[in-house]
């Protein structure tokens, strides 16, 4: 169901608080009606882009009993991105756990140790308690930004193929809801880029 950050940006979007869209949607839409023909009515009948029609339709589909890509009983709102570099698995492992790699995807921090129960805290407010540590090979956590209600679970997997290459897969889940899920899609596909650029570029 649609969290708290979900519905201030939809508000923020559009001028209309998400309890204000369902009734309106209640109102109109045909619970049969497919997902594209929910988004379709919504372009035409309101003045909201795309994008965000998009998102009206898949947050409504969810109140009609539909469930979206990415939503699973046992592991909530998940996402996974993978990313393959040329590097070593003991490469990879130390590059995301040094200040440069850690300020990628956790910011600046004064201290972290890849330590099964080490609790840390970026100058940017993202913070969690490190669960589980298989060196060079798989990282868990708690992940919570500072405007987030709850925290993520999320891990790092190294997985060595051919070549002299790693990919490192992202797994983050538990989190607050689809809309979310994108943002740290997005997130984590930018990060993974930014990784093997600053790796390549040493």
């Amino acid at each position: 169901m649609p969290g708290r950050l979900f519905k201030q940006a939809v508000e923020e979007a559009t001028g209309t608080a998400w309890e204000q869209w369902v009734v309106k949607l209640q109102q109109k839409v045909d619970p049969r009606w497919s997902h594209e023909q929910v988004k379709h009515d919504i372009c035409e009948t309101y003045d909201v882009t795309d994008e965000w029609a998009e998102w009206l339709a898949v947050m409504y589909g969810q109140l009609l009993g539909r469930i979206p890509v990415g939503v699973t009983k046992e592991a909530g709102t998940q996402i996974g991105v993978r990313k393959t570099i040329t590097m070593t698995k003991e490469q990879a492992w130390t590059f995301l756990t040094s200040p440069q790699g850690l300020s990628l995807w956790v910011g600046n921090v004064s201290e972290f140790q890849a330590e099964k129960g080490f609790e840390y805290e970026s100058a940017e407010g993202v913070s969690g308690k490190i669960t589980v540590v298989e060196p060079f090979h798989k990282l868990r956590m708690t992940w919570k930004r500072p405007d987030w209600d709850k925290p993520s679970r999320l891990q790092f997997y190294l997985l060595s193929t051919k070549g002299g290459k790693t990919t490192i897969a992202v797994h983050q889940e538990m989190l607050e809801d689809v809309y979310m899920r994108e943002q740290m899609r997005r997130f984590w596909e930018e990060r993974l880029l930014q990784i093997q650029s600053q790796w390549e570029a040493e």
